[in-house]
């Protein structure tokens, strides 16, 4: 991979002026030689071979941001889904596991690590059960660790059992991270067809067909393609504007791709994929939100809100397919509500509501992210909320997630605040209507005529 001048040159100004950066360096790690370990052993074993595997992680990665000035976010790790060590095993195994995985990160210097995952869109096996049980407090016990569940699948259909027990614990991790806004719910991810080659927090998992190691790579630059169209100007079509995005995220690409070359090098590990998605952080002027008002919107929320996500989230793909040999992750357009300045303002303003929210999640990367609802809502309306979300991925073939944070003790119009790259955002109201009979109900929603194809 050769760079002209003008390339290097445009990539200087991306940092220096537009907020670009590699938003994450994450390394997919398998556990699976650990399985074999006893009970005593496990966690010491997760333990030894996390640190022996990405002991060079962070150093390495810091060298290759400072050989090229581009600063990274976060380094991070991705596991094999811990359910996978804990059938056949004592109850307390998947906490005592979590708690060793974030011990290692704290030592390592990782940002988050995240693999506290089952995958139980089709049943929940007794170790899967364990691990969902042991969610509230292996999640607030430790700092860096997240956790993720898919649920629904395409091809299998939706397990609203699942769904219902996740809730449950969901609640119960709200309360015990009560005194930090139940940021705890902030490090899970609940998934419709989550993809294999997910590396990207909070919803990573390092699948179980992958290697050994491997490098992946996160960039973001919602400040370089909102600069773009403003250079583009007010006078462009549609059509134009959709290339001039696509244009922009070939060039972002291009530097992620030469990232991802580099750090799987240095660090000896194969080469993952490369997430093209616009992250948003709560800086001024690094909103995915003020992208879409470029387009064309006065605010998020009004209509033809929809309109706009489905055009730069397509043509943001489009780009980065062009630039990297593999594209992965989510990739697209992230819409974290309390992570997005103009978001933020448009839900504390009244434009932005939950339905819409769910809404244009249908044309996005992700789903519902971090959404923060009050924390009295019975277990089935939180059920609900994450049903309804998943039915959207099974139904029209896509992935799609539920990061929403019920906090105790706060109501519709209060402030979530998490600080840092989580960010704040005004708590949105749910509906008040009761969902119950659906859950009371259980069971599996069947396979939708789409999952019927070979």
């Amino acid at each position: 991979m050769t760079f002209q001048l003008g390339e290097i040159l445009e990539s200087i100004s991306f940092v220096s002026q537009d907020h670009f950066d590699i938003r994450t360096v994450t390394m997919g790690l398998s556990l699976r030689e650990c399985q074999g370990a006893s009970d005593h052993r496990i966690a010491n074993c997760v333990y030894d071979h996390i640190m022996r595997a990405a002991e060079s992680l962070v150093p390495e990665v810091d060298k290759v941001s400072q050989r090229f000035n581009v600063p990274v976010a976060n380094k991070r790790i991705s596991l094999t889904p811990v359910a996978l060590l804990c059938d056949g095993r004592n109850s307390s195994i998947p906490l005592k596991i979590a708690q060793a995985i974030d011990r290692s990160a704290e030592t390592l210097g990782i940002d988050f690590i995240g693999g506290y995952s089952a995958i139980v869109d089709r049943g929940i096996s007794p170790g899967e059960r364990n691990l969902i049980n042991n969610l509230p407090e292996a999640l607030s016990s430790t700092k860096r660790l997240c956790g993720s569940f898919n649920v629904a699948t395409t091809r299998s259909g939706l397990n609203v059992d699942a769904i219902s027990l996740i809730a449950e614990k969901m609640l119960e991790l709200a309360k015990a991270t009560i005194n930090q806004d139940a940021i705890g719910c902030a490090k899970l991810v609940v998934f419709a067809n989550a993809v294999e080659d997910n590396p990207f927090m909070a919803g990573a998992f390092h699948g179980v067909s992958m290697g050994e190691r491997c490098i992946s790579v996160g960039i973001s630059g919602p400040g370089v393609v909102a600069q773009a169209l403003r250079d583009a100007g007010p006078e462009l079509n549609l059509q134009d504007l959709a290339e001039v995005i696509k244009k922009t995220s070939f060039k972002m690409t291009r530097v992620g791709e030469l990232f991802l070359r580099e750090c799987s090098t240095a660090l000896n590990a194969e080469r993952g994929i490369i997430d093209v998605s616009l992250a948003p952080t709560p800086l001024p002027g690094d909103s995915v939100g003020e992208v879409l008002e470029l387009v064309g919107l006065e605010r998020v929320g009004a209509h033809g809100t929809t309109l706009a996500l489905a055009l730069v989230n397509d043509a943001i793909k489009k780009g980065g397919m062009m630039a990297a040999s593999r594209v992965g992750g989510m990739s697209g357009a992230f819409i974290p509500l309390s992570e997005d300045a103009n978001m933020i303002e448009s839900a504390e303003l009244g434009h932005l509501s939950l339905s819409k929210l769910e809404a244009i999640t249908c044309v996005c990367s992700v789903g519902l992210d971090m959404i923060a609802i009050p924390g009295d809502i019975p277990t089935s309306t939180l059920a609900a909320i994450i049903a309804d979300e998943a039915a959207l991925g099974m139904v029209n073939s896509k992935t799609t997630g539920v990061r929403i944070i019920p906090v105790p003790g706060k109501k519709a119009g209060e402030w979530a605040r998490f600080g840092g790259l989580l960010g704040e955002t005004p708590i949105l109201p749910v509906s008040s209507l009761s969902s119950e009979g659906i859950f009371r109900r259980g069971g599996f929603v069947p396979t939708p005529c789409q999952g019927f194809r070979n």
